[in-house]
């Protein structure tokens, strides 16, 4: 006998707060969409960047793009500023959710 069922588990975690995993399909489409996203921030810049184009293009995974905000950051801020580098990923940031194991989010920073 199994003492914790596949429901009874999955609604002890919905509980706590865990998500359930997204699915293959929705993993997919939205690695695309970050990747535009991150590629359209970018934009005529890539030409200055191309390593970073390249390592975004090229990103077989959701947590690969997740990584390479920074650099993505780096880039922005080196052509607007810091300020608008920040504001301007904070959306890409926001398209992970869900999407990411628990401990790669984003924590609220105490300097806000």
């Amino acid at each position: 006998m199994r003492w914790f069922k596949p429901n009874i588990r999955n609604s002890i975690y919905s509980l706590l707060g865990a998500s359930a995993p997204a699915s293959e399909s929705t993993l997919e489409s939205s690695l695309e969409e970050i990747r535009d996203a991150m590629l359209n921030l970018l934009g005529t810049a890539a030409d200055r960047f191309p390593h970073i184009a390249r390592r975004i293009r090229y990103a077989s995974d959701i947590q690969a793009l997740w990584y390479l905000r920074g650099d993505l950051m780096g880039a922005l801020a080196a052509l607007h500023g810091e300020a608008a580098a920040r504001e301007q990923l904070q959306a890409i940031s926001a398209m992970f959710s869900g999407l990411l194991p628990g401990g790669m989010t984003t924590r609220p920073s105490p300097l806000r």
